[in-house]
């Protein structure tokens, strides 16, 4: 990197990104450390036009949406690093940016309440049916009094319980839910919260709330016969990821009654969305990936990406790193400073 001008970074996030999933304390906070260089529409990147785009740049700092795949790394001979805004990095081709020797970070999470509370929402919704209602009224109809659920007493089913699952059990505890967490990489510790098999889950929870890490061992996770192990009288709620469910086993499971009702925050569609087959299913609550999408949740993870482009300035692998040793551009650039510092 030059001594005597700024260094490049490229910002992928588009206006829409920049207001929602980065902010702008965090790209002022960007723009002191270095020249920032985005476009000012939206773009859906593939490696080929990410690369041309980012051209010259010596950090490239992504939202979700960007493609970084092999060939962006090979056509990128000045990029030092590549920043992903947030803690999933699926759409990072790691092992290519590592053979090119290119550092990817990540962020780490931020969002464990925004999550939690949107999943404490969509069960009192699903229990009391206020989207139904909303729905009806706002189409001239006088919708009928139903009997709702209280969540006091309900059990609450956690597959999963990561920092999520634990924020939502610490929220769902003094409202009286009984609490049950399947998850076959945690040992639960003794106490209010009752690790069981998923199977039990499935068979005992009123809410069947879905936060497993998506990988090809979880695919379709929530299939038939995960479904088929529910009560008829069950709520099913994925706040993680698509991936995770067989949508066609889902919608048929609405159909017919094997479920009550689904609350979804993601999909398959594009971007992670709900799948519209889904969504406009009327016992299904959905949401365009919203979950964690609040102030304080997406600057937690923008600003973190500000700390990590200013360490990694000063060719310095920061914390959320996930392949340091790898990242031969990094070490190159720090030597300078090394011999300057003499």
């Amino acid at each position: 990197m030059s001594r005597t001008s700024r260094p490049r970074v490229f910002l992928t996030h588009g206006p829409d990104a920049l207001a929602n999933y980065y902010g702008a304390r965090a790209l002022a906070a960007l723009e002191a450390l270095a020249e920032v260089h985005r476009l000012s529409e939206e773009v859906a990147w593939t490696p080929q036009t990410l690369a041309q785009a980012a051209a010259g740049c010596q950090v490239i700092v992504s939202d979700r949406r960007a493609d970084a795949g092999a060939e962006l790394f090979a056509r990128t001979p000045e990029l030092v690093a590549f920043c992903r805004c947030a803690v999933d990095i699926r759409n990072v081709d790691v092992a290519a940016a590592s053979a090119q020797g290119i550092l990817v970070t990540q962020a780490s999470a931020g969002f464990m309440t925004s999550v939690a509370e949107w999943v404490l929402g969509v069960m009192i919704d699903a229990s009391r049916g206020i989207s139904a209602a909303v729905h009806a009224y706002r189409n001239g109809e006088l919708p009928a009094p139903r009997m709702g659920r209280e969540l006091r007493g309900a059990t609450l089913g956690l597959i999963g319980y990561g920092q999520i699952g634990r924020t939502l059990a610490d929220i769902a505890g003094p409202l009286g839910l009984r609490v049950l967490v399947a998850d076959p990489h945690v040992v639960v510790p003794p106490g209010p919260v009752r690790q069981v098999t998923l199977a039990q889950l499935l068979a005992e929870a009123d809410h069947v709330v879905c936060l497993a890490r998506a990988s090809p061992e979880t695919e379709n996770l929530i299939d038939a016969a995960a479904l088929a192990r529910m009560k008829p009288t069950a709520c099913f709620i994925n706040a993680a990821r698509g991936d995770l469910v067989d949508e066609a086993a889902l919608l048929a499971a609405l159909d017919t009654g094997t479920i009550a009702a689904a609350a979804l925050d993601v999909g398959r569609a594009p971007d992670q969305m709900p799948s519209p087959a889904l969504a406009r299913h009327p016992r299904v609550i959905a949401t365009p990936h919203i979950g964690g999408l609040t102030p304080p949740a997406i600057e937690h993870q923008s600003m973190e990406t500000v700390r990590q482009v200013q360490e990694i300035l000063q060719g310095r692998a920061p914390i959320g790193a996930v392949n340091a040793a790898q990242a031969g551009r990094l070490h190159r650039q720090a030597a300078p400073s090394t011999t300057a510092a003499r």
